[in-house]
């Protein structure tokens, strides 16, 4: 039998109190006229609980949650590993989670330090010149890189270049970044092997291309072998190339962007180098350059003179774009990420993405005898399946593939993504699970198969029966989702 929870509004009775503030101790201030819009006609309808039953609603709630410290999260795509719990102990230490962004700078130099010397590592890592850690994303990573791209051009009164190339099988973020920052999309196709078509991007090089947007490894798994070529055309027609970093977990240590000839990036720290990010956040989607790019980066940038830490604004760097997040950024994610690199090391980091790639062909081979890998041969830090067959045999499909895993107690792969294969089913399995998890894993997908081909698709249409919510619909959820409690008076 499945349990239902109340809301906190729907537990709330008239009364009952779960806390005591302490007795006011400055003078009451009265908000006045010049504050009056701007102060509450009537105190918030909070709802009445006592102590024990918010406890009791958090933890409930708490343990519906699936996450990385439970179980597999094989999230393609997504690079949801275990995040050593160092790092969390670091992001706590009082001098990092107590300071206040508006202190003096000659208070704040530890932190000044850390976020200097990790934009170091992080340059050094990926090949690249010079990194900002403002954005709080991927995506907002994207979107700063594409500005700085933009202000290049323009700086070269080079206006015609309105053009981004985007591959079929990128991440949907790529081209919605290009749109916001004012780009026209341009989508170049993959060939039988699953990377970028050269041929094709060749024919569309001209005078207009702002850039080439790419992930490599891309989304499919696969390592773009002619990446030099594909970076070559790109800047002999002059323009740029951006690298898209959600990947970057299976080749961190091994090799660089920037010695492919990208000239902007992002990474996301909260993926790669250790943040527990699943429910949406917290992120950090750290950018860096090449020299090309260096005077258009977001101020403030964190600079070193005089044996101090200083923060040097747009005074020093007029062709900065300007700031793209208020303060620095998500500072306990960039402490996370710098205790995880120097908790590793250089030949840590190698080891992370060897072993990133090791299982995930490792467990593609375990598949492939039911499921028919999307890509021929070796990949790797991912694999897509392609679930059409077993579709078509039996009419069950990917998302029930999905849901009966959830009964199973495995997170789902990322389904339907890469557009470009059918009943997709893309798995990741980070370098941080066993090979026992891995086998556990294969047997109940081999489960799952063969319950489908020996009872056909009705008994998957009700999975999962093992949580509170079967199948949601998801596009009226997306659509139109209910965000705030609605009283039964209408308010």
């Amino acid at each position: 039998m499945k349990r239902t929870m109340d809301t906190l509004f729907e537990t709330s009775r008239p009364g009952r109190v779960g806390y005591a503030l302490p007795e006011l101790d400055v003078p009451a201030v009265d908000c006045g006229e010049e504050l009056k819009g701007f102060c509450r006609a009537a105190a918030p309808r909070l709802p009445e609980l006592a102590e024990v039953d918010v406890v009791r609603h958090f933890t409930g709630l708490s343990k519906r949650n699936y996450s990385v410290d439970e179980g597999f999260y094989p999230l393609g795509s997504c690079t949801m590993k275990y995040n050593p719990k160092v790092n969390e102990v670091a992001a706590r230490m009082p001098g990092f989670s107590r300071i206040h962004p508006l202190q003096p700078e000659g208070t704040v130099q530890g932190a000044l330090k850390l976020m200097y010397d990790l934009s170091a590592m992080l340059a050094e890592i990926t090949g690249m010149d010079a990194v900002t850690l403002q954005p709080a994303a991927g995506a907002h990573g994207e979107q700063t890189g594409l500005m700085m791209i933009k202000a290049y051009h323009e700086s070269r009164g080079d206006h015609k270049r309105t053009k981004v190339i985007v591959p079929d099988s990128a991440h949907g973020t790529n081209p919605a970044s290009a749109a916001v920052t004012g780009f026209d999309t341009v989508e170049v196709a993959s060939d039988a092997e699953g990377m970028v078509d050269l041929d094709a991007l060749k024919a569309m090089m001209d005078d207009s291309v702002a850039a080439l947007m790419l992930t490599n490894p891309n989304t499919l798994g696969v390592f773009e072998r002619n990446i030099l070529a594909l970076t070559e055309t790109i800047h002999a027609a002059g323009g740029l190339v951006y690298y898209d970093g959600a990947n970057a977990n299976a080749i961190m240590g091994k090799a660089r962007p920037g010695d492919m000839g990208f000239d902007v990036l992002h990474l996301n720290l909260h993926k790669t180098f250790s943040t527990p990010h699943g429910g949406g956040g917290p992120g950090a989607g750290a950018v860096g350059v090449k020299n090309v790019l260096v005077p258009f980066l977001p101020t403030p940038v964190i600079g070193f003179a005089d044996g101090a830490y200083r923060l040097e604004h747009a005074d020093m760097h007029p062709q900065s774009i300007g700031r793209v997040r208020s303060f620095f950024g998500n500072f306990g994610v960039l402490v996370r990420a710098y205790t995880y690199i120097r908790t590793l090391g250089a030949e840590g980091l190698q080891e992370v993405s060897e072993t990133a790639v090791l299982n995930a062909n490792y467990l593609a081979k375990k598949l492939e005898h039911i499921y028919p890998l999307a890509h021929k041969g070796y990949c790797m830090h991912e694999f897509v399946l392609n679930g059409g067959a077993l579709k078509h045999e039996t009419g069950v499909s990917s998302l029930d593939v999905a849901k009966a895993l959830i009964d199973a107690g495995y997170h789902p792969p990322t389904v339907y993504f890469p557009l470009i294969v059918p009943e997709a089913l893309m798995v990741e399995p980070t370098e941080t699970e066993s090979q026992e998890t891995l086998d556990r894993f294969a047997a109940a997908m081999e489960e799952i198969v063969a319950k489908a081909k020996a009872e056909g698709a009705e008994p998957f249409h009700d999975m999962p029966l093992t949580t509170p919510v079967s199948r949601p619909d998801e596009t009226t959820a997306a659509r139109n989702p209910i965000l705030r409690w609605q009283f039964g008076d209408g308010e």
